[in-house]
């Protein structure tokens, strides 16, 4: 029989994904000889070709590939083990350490912490503020045991590393001015807009979803003013700049000096629900495969559909200053 080690199977994993042995040898705060040194060992137990010469750099051989779908069951299997023996060792006691983007964090991990707080008071929950790339990177490398994002930005569902849960579709309203001629509309529509100066992120997951959308409605949206915080962006509308969409969940959660964007609406800023054409983001959870069935692990996502499910309806709000 091959002698399968697992060390060398998670190098070899790791420059799969990083796709140089200089980077893997980063990554795994090794030498790139001893990253190199470690993978011919592997080869040679297992009697197969694991790496071929591609101009300067290397890449897996059909036969690495195979290695490493049967790699990737056995990690699993490994993180099955290790989410028993935590149940069996700890119950629900313990820790589970959540990574997540910045408008879940009020939204949604708060109130399951302030759950867990009165339910299981020997549970906690560290939380770390990440967008999605970050928190995926904290996920794979064991130092995030769950990461909330949004599904757009996160790995496929066929990632074989990644479990992945739905937790809410959160709905996107329009900001404007309170004065704006379209503040009060019947039945407003994004396309409505399609003229209006915008504001929005000048790069990165909430630009995209922004100019997503605009374009789903038929247009694309002039960018005028290029923000990401929240506070900023309800600012500018408030100042006749432009206009914005925004999370719902910003609304419930709270932005800015600690203040929830509903709240904010004498600031000269009418907040309409778009019922004709409703966009949305989709918010998950995504947990190491194998590792979901970790008691900690499994109360803290059930907290988490409760708090996306007490995320209040949409309401047709029109403010003014």
């Amino acid at each position: 029989m091959a002698d399968w080690d697992l060390k060398k199977l998670r190098i070899l994993r790791t420059l799969h994904e990083l796709g140089t042995v200089t980077a893997t040898a980063e990554a795994l705060h090794m030498t790139p000889s001893a990253v190199s040194q470690q993978l011919t060992g592997l080869a040679k137990a297992l009697g197969v070709t694991l790496l071929e010469a591609h101009g300067r750099r290397v890449r897996l051989t059909d036969a690495a590939q195979l290695v490493l779908r049967h790699a990737e069951a056995v990690f699993a299997q490994l993180e099955r083990a290790d989410a028993e023996l935590l149940g069996y060792l700890q119950g629900e006691a313990g820790q589970v350490r959540v990574g997540a983007f910045s408008t879940a964090i009020p939204a949604l991990v708060v109130p399951a912490v302030q759950e867990l707080r009165r339910s299981h008071p020997g549970l906690s929950v560290a939380v770390r503020e990440a967008e999605a790339e970050a928190a995926y990177e904290l996920l794979a490398e064991g130092s995030v045991d769950l990461a909330l994002s949004l599904a757009a930005h996160a790995p496929t569902p066929r990632d074989p590393k990644f479990s992945r849960v739905s937790l809410l579709a959160d709905p996107l309203d329009v900001a404007l001015p309170a004065g704006h001629p379209l503040a009060a509309e019947p039945g407003l529509r994004l396309a409505d807009l399609a003229g209006e100066p915008w504001i929005f992120g000048s790069s990165g997951p909430w630009s995209q979803i922004t100019t997503t959308a605009c374009e789903n409605a038929g247009f694309v949206p002039e960018q005028a003013h290029a923000a990401a915080d929240w506070s900023a962006i309800w600012a500018m509308v408030a100042a006749g700049m432009g206009v914005a969409l925004v999370p719902r969940m910003a609304m419930a959660g709270g932005v800015g000096a600690g203040r929830g964007v509903r709240e904010r609406g004498s600031d000269g800023v009418a907040l309409r629900v778009l019922h004709a054409d409703q966009p949305r983001r989709h918010v998950i959870a995504a947990a190491r495969r194998g590792s979901e069935g970790a008691p900690g692990l499994a109360r803290v996502l059930a907290v988490l559909r409760q708090a996306a499910a007490a995320q209040p309806p949409g309401e047709e709000t029109v403010q003014s200053s």
